[in-house]
């Protein structure tokens, strides 16, 4: 019995050992993938399938949390059809996610931050009759003698949950935007953006 003690003890503390040396890492982790896009407030507003491109830092700051911050290039916006004109919605933002990651599984975890992105285009495209024109969505309001704000600035609020393979990471996240992406004449509109990425893991 004394033998089967002495057996289970060193097998714990070299686990122990090993979560331990997990505390203290940092992680480089470039990302590719998609956006579900659309914006709220808007019955027409359709779904806009669009890139996500970025990387983030990571920061294991005990077996179970990890800190991480990032920069995301994101294509947000929405498309829309009134009377047989073809609209689409193209707003590009950079993505600051800072998130806590609760590792509550091996390879599982789930995230929950803040984000601030900053604008960095906005255009709209129209398509009718078999010709398409893209403008930049400020100025085609200004055009139409709109009042229109489109502030550079938007505030979010990411959910999500990931999960790493062999340093391969699935991300599925949910962006919900607190601050108004766009108002047309005091109504006004939020970016509700879905994206699921595909990382890899990198050792620092």
């Amino acid at each position: 019995m004394k033998k089967i003690v002495l057996a289970v003890t060193a097998m714990l503390l070299s686990v122990c050992a090993n979560a331990q040396n997990a505390v203290s890492n940092w992680s480089l982790q470039p990302k590719v993938g998609i956006n579900l896009a659309t914006m709220t407030n808007d019955d027409d507003a359709k779904m806009r399938v669009t890139l996500a491109l970025g990387a983030e830092l990571e920061y294991h700051a005990t077996p179970l949390l990890s800190i991480s911050a990032g920069a995301i290039y994101s294509q947000q916006g929405a498309k829309g059809d009134t009377n047989g004109i073809k609209e689409t919605i193209k707003m590009d933002y950079i993505n600051v996610p800072i998130l806590a990651n609760f590792h509550v599984a091996e390879g599982l975890a789930f995230k929950v931050g803040i984000q601030p992105g900053f604008l960095i285009n906005d255009k709209v495209e129209v398509s009718a009759n078999g010709v398409t024109a893209e403008v930049g969505l400020k100025e085609a309001l200004q055009e139409s003698g709109v009042n229109a704000d489109i502030p550079s600035l938007d505030f979010a609020i990411p959910l999500g949950v990931s999960y790493e393979f062999n340093r391969v990471v699935l991300d599925a996240r949910y962006n919900f935007s607190l601050t108004e992406a766009l108002s047309i004449m005091g109504e006004s509109t939020k970016h509700s953006v879905f994206q699921i990425t595909l990382g890899y893991k990198i050792g620092l």
